[in-house]
């Protein structure tokens, strides 16, 4: 047994204007789940305290609470001394119970053929079968940033469900569209919380907007982008890009111990518009050691395509990339949103990794210090789409005189929605920037020039990436070695 001491939310609507936290002292077991702390509370301090709860085996979905800010089921998530127990961004209507009854009107539901004989396959079964592990805690919609009359995840993936069904006769894109299919930033926050880690973005909504874009729904900006993108290959056009400039190969730094080669998929932001970033990673990866090899016929990704649903090009933009690195055991990259789409929606010859993750693998030499105030914003095409969060901080607080850490939490720019929804990517943004100001850092550091652009604009900071800031650190330490 253990004692633990717990903050749980209370509303009564006959007393309470508002929710308020109340701190409970308790004896339970070790390692039991937060389902088990409420029922000592109820059972042994006070009998009103008011939650759901059904199956305690993870199926219902009845008892979803947010844990430390986050959702869990609470039959599932184990408990630990300080823990802050609150019901989800869902109206309340008692305690931890809350209203769940506005979503759940929202559910489709499957319209069969007037004599319901229609089969389904097993192939069509497996294709559903991801969606149908729902079990509609509604943890997704609570923790869900985007904005817009966004429905809610679990909402597309039952809308998807049901598209995807060969026994529905119902047309569900437009009610998919009139629903917020494209206010959806793929943050993958929806996956992260969910119980049974269904990719929504992936398995729902992008599929969704496939098929809407087929129909005639697509967003105009992202049919101009794609149209950009299959006239010139990139996503940004420019002059003197750095492709067009850049040398295609670049030994180590003078002096400095050989340890590999490696290619560099640039990106189009930083191809076209904001080219520093790219000259300073090649910088980087001399600096460590590294021949950097950039192959010219490299071309977008894919991954705006991806997200807003113009997949039509996508097959060819892989096969000329995977051509463009041929030979080429390791790629790396600097944007978030190209690591992602290279690592979750291709299937490479070579081997990807973020240069943040490459660096903390095989070892870096560390900046000089930088002066100043930084904070770290994680993208989420980085935290989520490839599991790094550790590695930037690692990196960051190595060289820089103080760093102060902060939630992840999606800035907006993502999925289409910055350029298809610009108002509603910017109320996302201005929480964001919030949080970020709340920090009190002098600069903001990230890995996506998305999310540079982004919140730069909704904060007015100065907001780098990560490999700038080394690049840096590195001149400062030559200089200051030239003066010693």
């Amino acid at each position: 047994m253990s004692i633990i001491t717990v903050s749980v939310s209370r509303f009564s609507p006959e007393t309470d204007n508002a929710p308020h936290p109340e701190s409970y002292t308790i004896q339970v077991p070790a390692g039991c789940t937060v389902l088990t702390v409420l029922e000592t509370i109820r059972d042994t301090i006070d009998p009103s305290l008011s939650f759901r709860h059904c199956c305690r085996s993870a199926q219902c979905g009845s008892c979803a609470v947010r844990v430390n800010g986050d959702p869990a089921l609470a039959c599932e998530k184990q408990a630990a001394d300080g823990d802050v127990i609150e019901p989800l961004n869902l109206p309340v209507i008692r305690d931890l119970v809350c209203d769940v009854s506005p979503v759940i009107k929202r559910f489709g539901s499957l319209t069969p053929d007037a004599c319901g004989c229609r089969s389904i396959t097993d192939a069509e079964l497996d294709k559903i079968k991801p969606l149908r592990e729902c079990i509609e805690c509604l943890s997704c919609v609570s923790a869900c940033p985007a904005v817009g009359g966004y429905a809610g995840p679990a909402i597309f993936a039952k809308e998807a469900r049901i598209s995807f069904d060969p026994r529905n006769t119902e047309d569900r894109i437009p009610i998919a569209v009139e629903k917020g299919l494209f206010s959806c930033t793929t943050c993958r926050k929806c996956v992260e919380v969910c119980p049974k880690h269904i990719n929504i973005p992936g398995k729902a909504i992008e599929k969704l907007r496939e098929k809407a874009v087929a129909a005639g729904f697509g967003l105009p900006a992202h049919a101009t982008l794609a149209d950009l993108i299959e006239k010139t290959g990139h996503s940004v056009s420019g002059k003197d890009t750095f492709l067009e400039t850049a040398e295609e190969v670049y030994e180590p730094a003078e002096g400095t111990p050989f340890k590999g080669t490696v290619g560099f998929f640039v990106g189009c932001m930083f191809n076209a518009r904001v080219q520093q970033p790219a000259s300073d990673t090649v910088f980087v990866l001399t600096r460590n050691g590294y021949r950097v090899i950039i192959p010219k016929t490299q071309v977008c990704c894919g991954s705006p395509l991806i997200r807003t649903g113009f997949t039509k090009i996508i097959p060819e933009l892989q096969k000329k990339n995977i051509a463009a690195f041929a030979g080429i055991d390791t790629v790396i990259t600097v944007c978030a949103g190209c690591g992602s789409t290279l690592k979750n929606d291709y299937t490479t010859p070579f081997t990807v990794y973020d240069i943040t993750e490459f660096l903390i693998k095989e070892g870096f030499e560390i900046p000089g210090t930088a002066s100043g105030t930084y904070t770290y914003h994680d993208p989420c095409h980085l935290l989520r789409g490839q599991g790094i969060g550790n590695e930037p901080r690692e990196i960051l607080t190595s060289f820089t005189g103080s760093f102060i850490d902060l939630k992840a939490q999606c800035c907006g720019a993502g999925g289409g929605v910055r350029s298809g929804k610009p108002g509603e990517a910017e109320e996302i943004g201005k929480r964001r920037a919030e949080m970020i100001k709340n920090t009190g850092a002098d600069t903001v550091v990230t890995v996506c020039p998305f999310c540079e652009y982004h919140i730069h604009q909704t904060t007015g900071l100065p907001v780098v990436n990560i490999v700038s800031l080394m690049a840096d650190g590195y001149r400062r330490k030559d200089k200051l070695k030239k003066r010693g």
